[in-house]
């Protein structure tokens, strides 16, 4: 807050917990809320002045921490110009350039972008480039998608189709989504990884004659238990959908700017997908924006169906302030050291969390990239753990039996330093 502001933050949560709703939050019981006031760096400041190191990056986007000013003059530049214009029968520049650069970094071939308004959309809008494609070269029967067990893509009705079916979030909804086909979860480690390609394979080939693609998280999982898996396990999926004229996708919201360690997890495994959905890190954390490229043989396809254009148009899509702040944010990324950041954070986060192998309740401990998780052998107390947390000066948002980090790539040893100490804090709570 600015010097000499009042701020009645009593009332202020009072209203929040009996009229907003937060994510996966109920209403009637919902659990507490802390109030922000300003962010800088990778730090949050609470309305009590309490100053918190972000261990999540607002969920995996802010990678340049808060108040970064290459992206807070992009986006006084732009609203200096236009703040937003609709992008059906107009263009801008921010977009056009934002494309190009999209084009430019992405693997080669992925040369038609899409620009949605968030992750989720950026997934229906990718599957319904799939069925599109299909319909256009002929295979209207084509209507179903392959995915792996474990897999979280978003929480719209098209997403859910295909996010893990018995244990993700969406299990209730089961009666009412698409059925899709799903493989076992990719194997943890390299030597597992013949067995599970020969199931998806049997799987891919019974149900070839209907499925139109397939569709994973690149490496790794998210939302559905952060699980990294083999770069080989990619190669095995480009081969299946090659081998049955599958169009693949790869959904790198979560994975994509650097967080796995590559800039995306496709450049890892040496693949290039047939279309790809980015988002979340895409405008350094702050605007919604989400982007869907794909190739010219699947732009071709879907523009050969019955209605010739792809049957998606967000009101927002394209804006202006989102698309100049993107572009600040992957340049500024590019411009910067941020593969020998990541691998700076890898290495702290692989030798900090060590110790917690030997805590009896902990199951497994895993890095990759810039991502340090700590599973527990219990649900964990998601309240009693982000106290621990909060206690220790760190912000964490854990879920399921997980107790994970994703943090700024800017964030210094010191706050680091912090960061281990609140998630050893929270698993000790937890």
């Amino acid at each position: 807050m600015k010097p000499g502001a009042t701020l009645d933050e009593g009332a202020l949560l009072a209203y929040d917990r009996e009229h907003l709703w937060h994510p996966y939050t109920s209403m009637t019981a919902p659990t507490p809320v802390r109030l922000v006031t300003g962010a800088a760096g990778c730090e949050l400041e609470l309305a009590d002045g309490t100053r918190l190191v972000d261990g999540m990056s607002s969920w995996w986007a802010a990678i340049h921490g808060y108040r970064n000013p290459v992206l807070d003059a992009a986006l006084a530049e732009q609203a200096g110009q236009f703040a937003h214009v609709m992008f059906g029968g107009l263009t801008h520049a921010p977009a056009i350039r934002l494309a190009e650069r999209l084009v430019e970094i992405t693997p080669e071939g992925l040369d038609h972008v899409f620009l949605a308004d968030s992750g989720s959309v950026s997934v229906e809008v990718a599957i319904k480039m799939v069925l599109q494609h299909q319909r256009g070269i002929g295979r209207p029967e084509r209507t179903r998608l392959l995915t792996v067990q474990g897999g979280y893509h978003g929480d719209t009705f098209g997403c859910m189709s295909v996010c893990d079916p018995v244990g993700g979030m969406h299990s209730m909804f089961a009666g009412v989504l698409p059925q899709h086909v799903f493989a076992d979860r990719p194997p943890a480690l390299d030597d597992g990884v013949a067995a599970w390609a020969d199931g998806v394979r049997r799987l891919a080939a019974t149900h070839a004659h209907e499925l139109a693609g397939i569709i994973v998280e690149p490496l790794l999982q998210g939302a559905g238990g952060m699980h990294a898996y083999p770069v080989a396990c990619l190669q095995v999926l480009r081969e299946i959908a090659d081998e049955h004229d599958l169009v693949l996708v790869f959904d790198e919201i979560a994975t994509g700017f650097g967080r796995t360690g590559a800039l995306f997890a496709a450049d890892a495994a040496g693949v290039t997908p047939d279309v790809m959905c980015l988002g979340k890190a895409l405008t350094g954390g702050y605007l919604t924006l989400a982007a869907v490229l794909c190739t010219g043989e699947v732009a071709r396809g879907l523009s050969a169906s019955e209605s010739g254009v792809l049957m998606h148009g967000p009101t927002y899509m394209g804006n202006p302030l989102a698309c100049a702040i993107a572009l600040a944010s992957i340049d500024l990324l590019l411009a910067g050291d941020w593969q020998d950041r990541v691998r700076h954070l890898n290495q702290r986060l692989t030798t900090g969390l060590a110790p917690l192998r030997g805590h009896p309740n902990v199951v497994d401990v895993r890095t990759i990239g810039a991502v340090g998780v700590v599973q527990l052998d219990h649900p964990v107390d998601v309240v009693a753990a982000t106290d621990a947390a909060v206690a220790a000066g760190v912000w964490l948002r854990p879920f399921r039996d997980l107790i994970y980090t994703m943090p700024p790539y800017v964030i210094s040893d010191d706050e680091l330093d912090r960061l281990l100490g609140g998630i050893t804090a929270a698993v000790k709570a937890g």
